[in-house]
């Protein structure tokens, strides 16, 4: 046994010299590899002296040569020649491409893509195919290529996910045809609808969730949820809200706002996403000390100064501080100094939350605008977008006056994209200014209905071009019928008259008026051409002629013998002659405050420029109106009247004021002020007046319920009276002045159809045959 084993026994030292071997053989072989190498690499040389191009049809040999880049008889090595392959294959013309060497002759095989007959949309309702044909890149009798194909249907994939429809997918499909043609297929299937459940806020100490969600362009899914569009996540429109909110605050003083982030995140059922902002308001501040300093000589900072409107302990706002400069630059013009510029310099005081003010003025670089050169508009005229501007080739380079036209041009609503930029000149002392704008459609064909308690059921039809012939002139044509009228009109107004800032127009308008409250019938045809113009930043003025024909008809069967209505009747058809004023001052948009403002508005028609009827009619109206509570609750005050004079002392019944549910609440059309009234239904005709006053007082706020049913309440008190006659009698009564108090609440409902408003009205004090009115409702709606 120990004879054996110890013949089976390897000794160390074998052991390592037979390693020893092992590598020193395979060193001695890698190292003759490497050196072999390069003749091997120079063994796979090519020349060519022929190349011949097989397989295709379209496609001409030559340029697939070219493709390839080989030349003939040139030397041309592994390397090179798969170099040629991948330039034929990313030409994307091929479906397969092969590379043959044979002898001194490349055979080149290739199997062309086929050309697109037409390009179908399968499975596609929500998204049209005319919309969806707008975002592929393939067309037809073009040669397909797949990685546009891809790029199409991820296009097509992104436009249902902004519709929120995350899970839709799209699969294209290729259907061979004969003569190397085939059908593109996007298969869709379209998934259902990722709606925003919930937009909250978490921050938020000043505005609440309801008030904060009403600013953004996004909106929570609600009850009618199939007849909303923005109630699904998309990126792009949450970047939009971000900078939206911050407008928001800044408008209001809170100069630290920040959005720190949102967070979206889907429902467990991936059928819903709950969206939450978490926002940093901040603490509000306040103008300070408002001054101005000026660094040009002979320039008077103080005067500049007088031309504001801010005062301390306004609430800041950035707008405000633009239109300061505005003003600052304008009266410069005035003034004669070009190239005025103003800075404003703004000192924090966090003490007392105030933002001191001073409007440094100074001399700007002396640039001029040496021309404005428009593309895009293939409708739109150049001088309706040059209007927009208030310079003009060789003016002062004014970058604020840039931007300002820019929001003109977008304002007006004829263009998809307006982008205005400036560029350097043919000389550092110039500016090009480039106008590159998308037109979009300018028409509209409305179709609505109406429906209220006194009217009954009633449709319209409206046609709107706000761009007529390109010229941006506005033209509109209209129809209603009711129960009680049919109601024509043509509209036509230039608001660039003469090239300047002057709107100039006529309307015509044909009325045929049955009230079903009154005797009598009504025709009245109207024609007024008007001017209007602005006088301030907030104040605005018309002046009109008016030229209207009005008769009065008493049914066969209704005449009551001596009564008012039938002998103003019996003049038949009345032809009046007038020129009027309306003067208007309007801040609830654009004041210093945007959570309150005010109206002021009178105006007046002299009647008896010719035509069969002299009179004087004046108007007046004041309304204040006010967000409170964090701007939940909104409170509204108006005061309106009016007067008739009539020298000779006849006037009818369609030249008089009736009051509505317009003027005061809880009464029918023709339901309160003068009567003539004979006893055992003989006679009740309302007569209208000649002067009326009423004061209105209202407030609008949240019920608690869901914000996304839109619904809010309403509380309001009227106050009134209708009253004077040119012609009386004894059955007249009510001629004298006698209020009539009204109490009420409502309920609104932000519907997609329209607006839908509820009344509940009780009347505090009225007269004994006053028509009392406790419930009404109207809606109106646009389809």
């Amino acid at each position: 046994m120990t004879k054996q084993s110890s013949a089976l026994v390897i000794t160390k030292e074998d052991g390592e010299a037979r390693k020893t071997r092992f590598l020193t053989g395979f060193f001695i072989l890698l190292f003759a590899l490497m050196m072999a190498l390069p003749s091997l690499v120079s063994a796979q040389t090519y020349n060519f002296g022929t190349i011949r191009v097989d397989g295709n049809q379209r496609i001409e040999s030559s340029a697939i040569v070219n493709y390839a880049g080989v030349e003939r008889g040139a030397a041309v090595t592994a390397g090179q020649l798969n170099a040629a392959y991948q330039r034929i294959v990313d030409s994307g013309l091929f479906e397969t491409v092969e590379l043959v060497p044979s002898g001194n002759t490349l055979v080149i095989k290739v199997l062309e893509f086929p050309t697109i007959n037409r390009i179908n949309f399968e499975g596609n309702k929500r998204l049209k195919d005319e919309a969806l044909s707008q975002l592929v890149e393939s067309e037809s009798r073009r040669v397909l290529n797949p990685a546009t194909v891809e790029r199409d249907a991820a296009r097509v994939t992104q436009a249902y996910a902004e519709a929120g429809r995350l899970a839709a997918r799209v699969t294209p499909r290729i259907i061979r045809q004969s003569e190397n043609r085939a059908d593109l297929v996007f298969e869709i299937f379209e998934g259902g609808v990722v709606e925003i459940e919930r937009i909250g806020f978490v921050g938020n100490q000043n505005f609440g969730d309801s008030r904060l969600r009403r600013v953004l362009s996004t909106k929570q899914a609600g009850l009618l949820r199939a007849f909303f569009n923005q109630d699904t996540f998309v990126n792009d429109r949450i970047e939009f809200d971000k900078q939206v909110l911050r407008d928001f605050y800044l408008s209001r003083g809170y100069v630290d706002f920040r959005t720190l982030s949102v967070n979206a995140e889907l429902s467990r059922e991936r059928d819903g996403y709950f969206v939450t902002f978490n926002v940093e308001e901040g603490q509000q501040f306040r103008f300070g000390q408002i001054t101005a300093s000026s660094e040009i000589e002979g320039v008077d900072a103080q005067e500049y100064l007088e031309t504001l409107r801010l005062k301390p302990g306004v609430v800041y706002s950035p707008s405000l501080v633009e239109s300061s400069i505005s003003r600052m630059e304008r009266f410069g013009l005035k003034q004669g100094v070009d190239f005025l510029r103003v800075d404003p310099r703004i000192t924090r005081n966090d003490r007392d939350l105030t933002l001191d003010i001073e409007f440094a003025i100074s001399k700007g670089p002396k640039i001029f605008v040496e021309r404005i050169d428009i593309e895009g508009n293939t409708t739109t005229l150049d001088k309706v977008i040059r209007q927009q501007f208030r310079i003009v080739e060789g003016d002062p380079f004014n970058p604020r006056e840039i931007r300002e036209s820019a929001e003109r041009i977008r304002a007006l609503g004829f263009f998809t994209v307006a982008d205005v930029n400036a560029r350097e000149g043919s000389t550092p002392g110039q500016v090009i200014v480039d106008v590159d704008v998308e037109e979009q459609p300018t028409g509209s064909l409305g179709f609505g209905g109406t429906f209220s308690t006194n009217d009954g059921l009633g449709i319209s039809v409206q046609f709107q071009e706000s761009n007529f012939l390109g010229r941006g002139q506005r033209l509109g044509l209209s129809f209603a019928t009711s129960s009680d009228l049919n109601d024509y009109g043509l509209n036509f107004a230039e608001p660039a008259f003469l090239g300047r800032d002057l709107t100039a127009g006529f309307g015509l308008q044909y009325r045929d008026f049955e009230p079903s409250e009154a005797r009598f019938t009504n025709t009245i045809g109207d024609f007024t051409p008007y001017l209007g113009f602005s006088l301030g930043e907030h104040s605005s003025a018309q002046l009109r002629y008016t030229l209207s024909s009005s008769d009065i008809k008493i049914p066969d069967g209704n005449e009551v013998a001596g009564s008012l209505i039938d002998a103003e009747a019996d003049r038949g058809n009345i032809w009046k002659s007038s020129i009027g004023y309306t003067y208007r001052y309007d801040t609830r948009r654009g004041g210093l405050d945007p959570t309150r403002g005010y109206l002021l508005e009178f105006g007046q028609d002299f009647g008896g420029l010719g035509g069969d009827y002299t009179f004087v009619k004046t108007t007046a109206r004041a309304v204040a109106e006010a967000r409170v509570l964090h701007e939940e609750v909104t409170l509204r005050a108006s005061l309106q009247g009016g007067m008739l004079y009539s020298p000779d002392g006849d006037s009818r019944i369609d030249d008089r004021f009736i009051v509505t549910s317009r003027n005061i609440r809880g009464f029918e059309p023709y339901g309160i002020g003068p009567r003539e009234y004979q006893a055992g239904g003989v006679q009740d005709d309302a007569l209208g007046g000649n002067y009326y006053a009423v004061a209105r007082f209202e407030a609008e706020f949240p019920l608690g319920l869901p914000e996304e049913l839109g619904i809010s309440g309403g509380l309001f008190y009227d106050v009134g009276s209708l009253w004077n006659l040119d012609q009386s009698s004894a059955n007249v009564l009510y001629d004298d002045f006698s209020l009539r108090h009204v109490i009420g609440a409502s309920i609104f409902w932000e519907t997609p159809l329209g607006p839908l408003r509820f009344n509940f009205t009780k009347a505090l004090k009225k007269e004994e045959f006053d028509r009392e009115q406790t419930f009404d409702f109207a809606i109106s709606a646009r389809f």
